[in-house]
């Protein structure tokens, strides 16, 4: 009975890890997508690498190595799937620009990286928000949602330089979320948005 319980999740893992990490060197650039009887859609993702020495580094050092690819992978495809059953445009136009925005930064290589001092997962974050609002500042399909994200792609990437070194600047020392498995939501965000100059333009952009 041991060996059947386990043989569902050891498949799983076979086929939905194994042979990306064998591929790519790490889980957390696949994207397993699987269609729902009811019509709906389960995308599941790697992180490459173990969430708790991800949060040990993170507590420990303030340095999230979480690489959000995957993650970026499934929101495009869920905005694809969103736009194609319901004929919603808008969302086919951002899941377009989000898979642009995403081949830029692996372009780019500004995934996250393992050492503390460098770009992690904050910074990757930004630069997907940057090349996201950029693209969908260029699409010519809807003008008025290329509108929207003008001012927001140009402060971006104007504060590129000041946002990028407050997020490693605040690197190197231990911080204290609240918590493992339930963290404290106002610890939690202000080690999670720690560059003022980020949080300004995001606020800017939303009135």
């Amino acid at each position: 009975m041991d060996t059947i319980a386990a043989t569902g999740n050891i498949l799983r893992d076979y086929l939905t890890d194994l042979f990306p990490i064998l591929e790519l060197g790490t889980s957390a650039k696949m994207l397993s997508i699987v269609p729902l009887m009811a019509g709906g859609g389960m995308y599941e993702t790697g992180a490459g690498g173990s969430a708790p020495k991800h949060v040990k580094q993170l507590v420990e050092e303030n340095h999230l190595r979480w690489d959000s690819l995957g993650e970026f992978l499934a929101l495009a495809v869920s905005l694809e799937d969103l736009g194609i059953k319901t004929g919603n445009e808008h969302a086919k136009i951002l899941a377009t620009t989000l898979d642009a925005a995403t081949g830029k930064l692996l372009d780019e290589n500004k995934n996250p990286s393992r050492k503390t001092g460098e770009l992690d997962n904050r910074g990757s974050q930004f630069y997907l928000a940057s090349y996201w609002a950029q693209e969908l500042a260029a699409q010519t399909e809807d003008k008025e949602l290329a509108e929207r994200f003008t001012a927001l792609a140009e402060a971006l990437t104007e504060n590129e330089d000041t946002i990028v070194r407050e997020l490693i600047e605040v690197q190197g020392s231990p911080v204290d979320i609240g918590g493992y498995y339930q963290p404290d939501s106002e610890k939690a965000d202000a080690v999670m948005r720690p560059s003022k100059t980020l949080n300004t333009t995001l606020a800017a952009a939303q009135r």
